[in-house]
Formats: C-alpha cells, sequence, structure tokens
C-alpha cells in the first residue's frame, strides 16, 4: 500500500463520524480524496466549481458571516461542511472561510460523499447538517432508545398478572359484586355464566366505574343483575405477550383492566396500576412508602434508595428531565412528611404559611441528594410570640432532610436562616429591591428566589408575590440587562479550535463541569426569558417552551436550547450513575474520555448551542 494512502486511512479512521466505519469503507473514501496545501490568509474554496468538503489535517481555517464577524475556528481533525451543509441558508459560494494558519488539507466533493454513503445516511446526516441539527436527530435517536430499552418492553406478563381471577356470575345483582369487590380490595370482577349453564365461563367484566358509570349515575337499581352494567365485548391478552403490549393495549383502548389468558383459558387479570408498581422504584412507589414513614430513622432508611432509582432509570435510558421531575417530586414527598411529623410535633400553625423549595428542586430538575434549598413564606398576620413554632419548624425540617441525605445548603439558603423564613410583606420588598436595584448581591438573590415552588401551605402567599414581580420583571430593561451580564459570566467549555477548556475538579483532574459551564448557562437564559416576557414557569424546558417564538427567543433557537439541556442533562445523569454504582460520591465532572469521540462531537454541538444564544442574548443587553 502507498505510505500516503495509508496515512490518510489512518488519520480518517479518527475523525468522527469516520471512526464509526469499517476498515472497507475508509479505505473506499480515502481513495476518493484530493490533498492541498494552502498558505496562511487565503481564502478556502476559491474559484471552486464544485461543493466540496474539508477535513483539516494541520493548520487552521476561520469562518466568518457577511459582518466579517468570527464564526467558527477548525483545526486538526475538524470537519468544515459549509460548502455542503443541506437545508442551510449557507451558500458554498458565499461561505467566507480564510486559512488562518497553512493548512494541509483533505478534500473530497460533496456530490462523491453522498454516492459513498448512499447506504449509510447516519453519517451523512452528521456531516451534511448543522451542529444544531445534528444535536436534534442525536436526541429524537435517544428518546426512541429510552422506550425501547423499557423495563416493560422486556419483560413478560407472566411477571405482572394476579391469578386467580376474582369472578361473579351473571345472575347476582349489582350490590352483591360491589361488596365483593370491597371485601377482596379488587376494582373489578369477570362475569361468569350463571350456574343453570352447562360450565361457567366469562362472558364479560365489571369494574368500579361501571359500577359508578352505568349504575349509580344512571339511577340504576342496586338490585338489576350485574349483566346489566357490565362490559361484554372483553378484551384480552396472552400470557406470552409483554407487559409493555399489555399497557400499550390498556392505553389506546383507554381501559384498566386486562384479562390475560393462556391457551385461550382465563389465568389471570393485570391492571395499569400493577405495571406501573412493578416497574420497581419510582415516584409513586417512593411517596407511598414515605407517607407511612413514622419517624425520621424511617425516612433516612427510605432515603438510601434514591441513589438506586437514579442509577436504574439512566440504565433504562429515561432523560434528565424524566429523572429530575421524578427525584423532585420524592424530595417533595420527604419534605412534606417532616412538614407533617413537625406539625403533630409541634401543633398546629398559628397562622397560614408556604414551605418553599428553590433552585433545582423548585425547577423540578434536581438528582440523587443534592443540597436543600428552601424557605418560608409566613402570612402576615404572624406575632412576634409565632415566631418560634417557625424556628422549630424550620429546623426540624432542615435538620430532618439532612439525616435523609440532603445536605445542608453551603450558602445557608434555608428556612433555618431567619432571612429567608419571613412574612409575606418582606419577601414582596426583597423582591422589589432585588429588581429595582440590581447590585452584585441582589442579582445572585434573584438567581436563586426567582425559580421557587410551593411544596407545602399556602400557594397564595408565593402567587401574590410572583405575579407583582413579574410586572416588574417585564417592564424593567436595566434589571434584564444586569442579570443577564451577571448570568453570561459562566461559559461553554469550547475552545479556540472547538476543543473543550478542561478545568481542575476536586481530585486535580482536568474535566468537564457539565453544570456550570453547560446546564446553569441554559437555566439562567430561560429564567431570563421568562422574566422579560413575564412567564410564571419554574422549570427550564417549560419556560423556552412558553417563551418559543416570543422577541426574547425564536421558535428554532427554543428548539436548540431544549435539545442542549436534554442532552447535557442526559450525559450528566448517566455520569452520575456510574459513580453511584461505583460506590463514590456524584458530582458534575466529566473528563472527556469518558465518552465516545462521536458523544464528544455532539457535546460540542450543544455548547456551541449555548453559547450562540449567550452571544445573541449580550447584543440585546
Amino acid at each position: 500500500m502507498n505510505n500516503g494512502l495509508s496515512e490518510i486511512q489512518h488519520f480518517i479512521a479518527t475523525v468522527p463520524p469516520f471512526n464509526e466505519l469499517s476498515e472497507k469503507m475508509i479505505v473506499k473514501l480515502s481513495q476518493t480524496i484530493n490533498i492541498s496545501y494552502l498558505r496562511q490568509e487565503n481564502l478556502l474554496h476559491k474559484n471552486q466549481t464544485e461543493a466540496m468538503l474539508y477535513i483539516v489535517r494541520t493548520g487552521a481555517l476561520a469562518h466568518f458571516n457577511d459582518q466579517n464577524e468570527l464564526q467558527e475556528k477548525y483545526g486538526e481533525g475538524d470537519i468544515c461542511a459549509l460548502f455542503c451543509y443541506q437545508n442551510s441558508n449557507v451558500k458554498h459560494k458565499s461561505a467566507n472561510v480564510k486559512v488562518e494558519e497553512d493548512c494541509l488539507l483533505y478534500s473530497i466533493s460533496c456530490q462523491q460523499l453522498q454516492l459513498i454513503f448512499t447506504d449509510q445516511p447516519q453519517i451523512l446526516d452528521f456531516i451534511l447538517r448543522s451542529g444544531s441539527k445534528r444535536l436534534s436527530n442525536k436526541m429524537t435517536q435517544l428518546n426512541e432508545e429510552a422506550v425501547l430499552s423499557s423495563s416493560l418492553m422486556n419483560t413478560p406478563l407472566t411477571s405482572f398478572y394476579k391469578s386467580p381471577v376474582a369472578s361473579i356470575t351473571a345472575d347476582k345483582n349489582i350490590q352483591q359484586a360491589a361488596i365483593k369487590m370491597t371485601e377482596l380490595g379488587f376494582s373489578c370482577l369477570i362475569v361468569l355464566a350463571d350456574k343453570n349453564t352447562l360450565n361457567e365461563r366469562p362472558i364479560g367484566i365489571v369494574t368500579d366505574k361501571d359500577i359508578r358509570q352505568r349504575c349509580v349515575a344512571q339511577g340504576l337499581s342496586f338490585n338489576n343483575v350485574i349483566s346489566d352494567i357490565m362490559t361484554r365485548d372483553m378484551t384480552t391478552i396472552d400470557c406470552e405477550c409483554s407487559a409493555y403490549d399489555a399497557l400499550i393495549s390498556m392505553t389506546t383502548q383507554h381501559i384498566h383492566h386486562l384479562p390475560v389468558t393462556k391457551n385461550n383459558q382465563l389465568v389471570g387479570m393485570v391492571t395499569v396500576t400493577d405495571l406501573m408498581n412493578q416497574e420497581g422504584l419510582n415516584a409513586v412507589n417512593f411517596a407511598s412508602i414515605i407517607h407511612k414513614a413514622n419517624s425520621v430513622d424511617e425516612l433516612a432508611s427510605i432515603s438510601k434508595m434514591l441513589p438506586k432509582l437514579q442509577i436504574r432509570m439512566a440504565k433504562l435510558g429515561s432523560t434528565a428531565d424524566h429523572v429530575g421531575k421524578t427525584i423532585s417530586a420524592i424530595t417533595m414527598a420527604f419534605t412534606i412528611r417532616l412538614i407533617k411529623m413537625a406539625e403533630k410535633k409541634l401543633g398546629q400553625a398559628p397562622v397560614s404559611y408556604a414551605w418553599l423549595a428553590a433552585g433545582s428542586q423548585a425547577r423540578q430538575e434536581q438528582f440523587a441528594h443534592s443540597d436543600q434549598d428552601n424557605a418560608l413564606i409566613i402570612s402576615d398576620k404572624m406575632q412576634p410570640q409565632h415566631q418560634s413554632w417557625f424556628t422549630d419548624l424550620a429546623h426540624f425540617v432542615s435538620d430532618g432532610l439532612a439525616a435523609c441525605g440532603f445536605i445542608y445548603c453551603p450558602g445557608n439558603v434555608m428556612a433555618t436562616n431567619t432571612k429567608w423564613r419571613q412574612p409575606q410583606s418582606v419577601w414582596q420588598h426583597y423582591f422589589s429591591q432585588w429588581v429595582t436595584v440590581p447590585e452584585p448581591k441582589a442579582l445572585m438573590h434573584a438567581s436563586i428566589f426567582f425559580d421557587l415552588n410551593t411544596i407545602y401551605g399556602d400557594e397564595s402567599l408565593l402567587q401574590q408575590i410572583r405575579t407583582k414581580m413579574l410586572v416588574e420583571t417585564k417592564s424593567n430593561t436595566l434589571f434584564l440587562a444586569h442579570l443577564s451580564k451577571n448570568a453570561l459570566q459562566l461559559k461553554p467549555p469550547l475552545g479556540f479550535f472547538r476543543d473543550f477548556v478542561l478545568t481542575q475538579n476536586g481530585n486535580n483532574e482536568a474535566s468537564l463541569d457539565l453544570k456550570h459551564n453547560g446546564i446553569a448557562p441554559i437555566v439562567d437564559l430561560a429564567r431570563i426569558y421568562a422574566l422579560a416576557e413575564g412567564v410564571s414557569a419554574v422549570n427550564t424546558i417549560e419556560r423556552i417552551k412558553q417563551v418559543a417564538g416570543s422577541p426574547s427567543l425564536t421558535k428554532s433557537s427554543a428548539a436548540n436550547l431544549i435539545d442542549a439541556f436534554e442532552f447535557l442533562g442526559l450525559l450528566r445523569s448517566s455520569h452520575q450513575a456510574k459513580q453511584l454504582q461505583a460506590g463514590t460520591q456524584p458530582d458534575n465532572y466529566l473528563h472527556p474520555k469518558e465518552i465516545s469521540r462521536l458523544e464528544r462531537e455532539h457535546l460540542k454541538d450543544a455548547f456551541k448551542v449555548v453559547k450562540t444564544l449567550q452571544k445573541a442574548r449580550q447584543v440585546v443587553y
């Protein structure tokens, strides 16, 4: 083999997405590659009549827009596909790409590229799409995989159905059926042909819903026979089907009970509740167990299952949004149970109040055992003698959360801090001051307390404050400008040539801080958009969706930002799940070597989306 061709093949095999190709395909691609050498200051693609794709072997390229603003730089191993992009406003004749450093380039015509990869559209999609489009395609793929990897999909129905089936003969009346269902604790009965026939066989099904809708609501006598209200055309499912098949069948037909058969004989019953409960550790199960706990020690014991839940959800491919909402719901259940324990211990609250969550829990974006951020809004009817009750409440709940693994907030943003345990009028003054006098500390508090959610108590206390606050922020351009400037201090870790800028974590290891350099900037942008448009939502994705198409954010940019947020969150969730499974403390520091080269390209795409929208926000203020 020619040494030059061998070197090309070796290099191409390291460049995403070509590194996913077979050796045969790499050889085929390498044979079509042209080699060129361009001096600094030259224009790339000058006098070219055919659209070309370029791969930087050595040197550097720089892409500028029509206003001569730098858009992107390309270094060794980077692909410049500007002249090949499909469905792009960038035309290959007008793209302005300069040679920034003397370059050795590999090139191939876009037409040849499409011929080579006719049977591998995923490769073409990666190359011939913009970064935001690649990221969107990746998220669609991941969401589909999450469905396919569901435990319900891979579990036979035999693991779920209950047997034997509770039944009643058709000659019995409605009241007798209701009594039997109550005694058994069941929500349905199979109706059999009455005993006067040769054999008892299933002829229908009756549920508690049938009794409500077809009997009570219709004024039908309880003495009517059960066959008058039963469903005759029963849908059944074979026991060899998967649990997922059962769930889909019930969902599409809007039924909650499904008889299970084997060789056409009735062998059991499965309900939607059975399937969802059998999904394992989930928010519903957790909440039920937590609700029954009678001591802080019991809650602390239950909380040890939280990491297992995050590990399990990560393995199933659950989205970061799903993980965050699930963990946040469970944290809420812990908090509510602790509050009720406190009320039982301290007696009834002297005046109404609202226990608030701040930060990631309020946004429903919390992961297992985050630190706690909370506060108390108390009715203005509070008297001096009432303060001790709320002090005791705050300490009982906060200490209880700490015992459950939710560590005390390092910044002391907790209801145990007198400053964050105040009457409604004081809180209203706080918000007004933060908006009208946006000095550094005010901006810091705004970034925390503009993400609040009522966990327990009188929701109107917070709602009234939020309504007034949104009116003030929407019209205060100075405050929004200061908040934007403050938020934009967190930058995506992209280097000059789209490489990652690594930071030192606590273990002195160079890594990427997914939270502070990727997720937090998106959270900040979403908050600013929401405040500018008067949107009351707190969840980041919900905020972005609600402002999409507004003066603050276009619909396409909103879609790109959601994709970036979900991809970064998915990497963080997976990274933490691996740490939890290894028995180490979870963090947000991801080393690029932990993920594939292809995933690194998607990560760069996500960071580029954030960087682009930060730049747009910078222009606004």
